[in-house]
Order: structure tokens, then sequence, then C-alpha cells
């Protein structure tokens, strides 16, 4: 039989363009996930009890998203499409059953579909950070030039509610790591606050005074308490309280690994991290047997980024956190385009764990690598050597 990826491939060579994932497990974060082919792309949409939320993707992405969703957290799979139901059935014990009939119907599409698209912020809020911007007029209207960014700003209140809605806290300490002019920061301290009717005790650290000190004006203007902004180097902050959420977006190289090492340090129970200008690595890589990917400047720079954040990854999941690799694109559209997302969990096996440090110490030795993370754990006694 042909593995799970070819048979989805085949799939979606025959016409299929609408799917759907259910009999989720009972720790998989939504009841039921939809996938709608849209042009060139498709539409991932993932439901809870009371919400709906969207992403687009690219075929090959959509492959593998598939197989992960079932191999892990979802036991079938029909999809609908020229005459044809395929249908995927994961047994308890993982045996996969594949078969297709002949059908004149498909399911109809949520009801949320047909309606305009809910978002967590909605069109008429007064949201003082978001009319600032220019997303907003002063009566509470997006500005028709921005709606692309007010969908950009929802998607990131999305990735970070998606696990804000499974906890059961009445307050959240957050460090926000080279917040810059902290556009994302202001917002989200008014969705937890505002919507979310959580306390919440909020630093934003940056180099530059300026910036620093324009960011504490907006906070005061705002009337946000909970959320001030201090001058600072990540390498070395002391936390002022027990952390439970890290955020770093676009810390540039090697900030990035200290933004995550603090993280687990303090044993953050929430890591989102957007990394930037990956160069340790691109400086460092060689190898004999791939030195394909060292020839062309441009395919090593990619090819650095992704393994830097592969690593990275690799890591949260070695230090016992859920870890995903996704697609973000932010407010300034930049090219580095990957979250990680990480959430503590328990139950990490130490064969699994041993299994991660050894992919991340196979890369290392093929391509003669000293990631700062993986140097910042050894010297804590994380890894042992």
């Amino acid at each position: 039989m042909d593995t799970i990826k070819e048979q989805i491939s085949k799939m979606l060579d025959s016409g299929c363009g609408r799917m759907v994932l259910s009999k989720p497990e009972k720790t998989a974060e939504y009841r039921k996930i939809t996938i709608t082919q849209k042009a060139a792309n498709y539409q991932i949409e993932k439901f809870t009890e009371k919400q709906a939320f969207h992403e687009n993707v690219s075929r090959e992405e959509l492959i593998e998203r598939i197989e992960g969703y079932l191999m892990q957290e979802y036991r079938q799979l029909n999809g609908f499409g020229a005459g044809l139901e395929s249908i995927f059935l994961i047994s308890k014990k993982g045996k996969v059953t594949f078969k297709q009939k002949r059908t004149d119907s498909t399911p109809k599409a949520e009801d949320n579909h047909n309606r305009k698209k809910q978002y967590l912020l909605e069109e008429g809020e007064i949201i003082p950070p978001l009319i600032d911007m220019g997303i907003f007029t002063s009566e509470g209207k997006i500005v028709t030039s921005m709606y692309d960014k007010f969908r950009q700003i929802n998607r990131f209140i999305e990735i970070i509610d998606d696990y804000i809605r499974t906890m059961s806290v009445e307050k959240l300490n957050i460090i926000d790591f080279g917040c810059g002019k902290s556009y994302l920061t202001f917002i989200l301290y008014y969705y937890l606050t505002k919507k979310r009717n959580l306390s919440v005790e909020m630093i934003g650290l940056d180099l530059k005074e300026d910036v620093i000190k324009k960011c504490n004006q907006a906070a005061k203007k705002y009337g946000y308490d909970g959320l001030h902004f201090e001058m600072g180097d990540i390498n070395g902050y002391q936390a002022p309280f027990e952390v439970d959420m890290v955020i770093t977006l676009h810390t540039c190289d090697t900030a990035t690994d200290f933004a995550l090492y603090n993280a687990i340090c303090w044993n953050a129970k929430l890591i989102f991290s957007v990394p930037c200008c990956q160069h340790e690595l691109n400086r460092q890589m060689k190898s004999e047997q791939f030195s394909l990917m060292m020839r062309y400047g441009i395919i090593q720079e990619r090819f650095a980024a992704l393994a830097t954040d592969a690593i990275r990854a690799n890591l949260l999941e070695y230090c016992g956190y859920k870890t995903q690799v996704m697609e973000f694109v932010d407010l300034s559209h930049t090219p580095k385009n990957l979250l990680i997302r990480g959430i503590k969990r328990k139950g990490i096996t130490e064969v699994h764990r041993r299994k991660l440090l050894e992919e991340v110490e196979q890369m290392m030795k093929e391509y003669q690598l000293k990631p700062t993370l993986y140097e910042l754990f050894l010297k804590k006694g994380y890894i042992k050597k």
C-alpha cells in the first residue's frame, strides 16, 4: 500500500477539493478540521466549540499537515471531489485503512464558513493602539487600505489564544524580548485584559532608550497599568516575577537563543518566537558530504536559517515543550516568517528526549556547528556529555 502522503497526493490529483478530519484524540486542540481548495492553495479551518481559525497553505505543506494530523491527533479523514469519497481510518493501534467509493454529495460547510469571518478583535471596538497605528478610525472602523494588517494582527492574537483558552488562569506574567515599537505588545495586552479579562503583568525589553521612553508614554496614555518597558540586554536579564509567557519577535541572531534560554530557565509555560537574522550557523557551516548546500550563497543562507530554527525547535522539545514551527507573516512583511510556538507539557519520555538530542548533534557534527542555544544548555547542565 502507498504511504499516507502518496495517497493524499493521489486524492488531490484526482480532484479532491474538500476534506474533513474527525474523530479527534482527547489531546487534540480542535474538535474538527476542514480543508477547502482555494485556487492554487488550500484553506485549513480549525473548529473549537465556539470559534473557527483559518490559515492558507500550499499543497506540499497541506500533505505534511494531514499526515501529521492522522498520525497524532485524528483517526479519520474524508475527502470529496470528482464523484469520489476517499476515506482514511486509523485504528487505536495505528493501523491505516484507505478506501474509496462513488458519491454524489459532499458535506455542507460549517455555518461559520458562509458568514463574515469572526475576528478576535472586532471592527467597531474602540482599541486605542489600533487607532494610533492608523488601522482603525476613531470610531473603530477598519481603514480600507489597512485591512491586511488588521487580519495579520488577528492572526497573531489567534496563535497565542489557541493556548490561552486551554489554560485555567486568572493572571499572566509576560516578558516581551526585543519589543521594539511594541505595536503587537500593546494589542496583546489589550486583548488579554479587556477581552479575556485576565490580570496581566507585562514587561517589554529593548536596547533603545528612545523607544522605551515612547512606549512607556503610550502605556500611560492608554491606561495600561500592568504594562511597562525597560531598557536592557536579553543576555542575563533577571525577571522580577515568575514568568508564564515569553514573546520574542524578530530578535536578531543569537539574541533569540538567549531569549529561549531564559524562557526555559524560568520554566515559562508558553513561548512564542519569530527568529530573525540567523547569521551564526551560516558563518560556521562546512560539510564535505553535502558541500552542495554551501556552493551558492543564497541557498546556504536559507539552509542555515532553517537549520538554526530546526535545532531550536528540537531543543525546546528536549526541554519538555510541545513545539510547532508555523508560518507567520507579521506587519513588516519580512521574509523571516517562521514562528516557533512551545507549550510546557508533561510526560515526554527519555527515549524521545535522546532521539531529539541525537538529531541535533548529528546535524552539528555533519556541518561542524556550535549553536548558541546548545552551548548554553551544555554550560547549564541541561545536556550531559
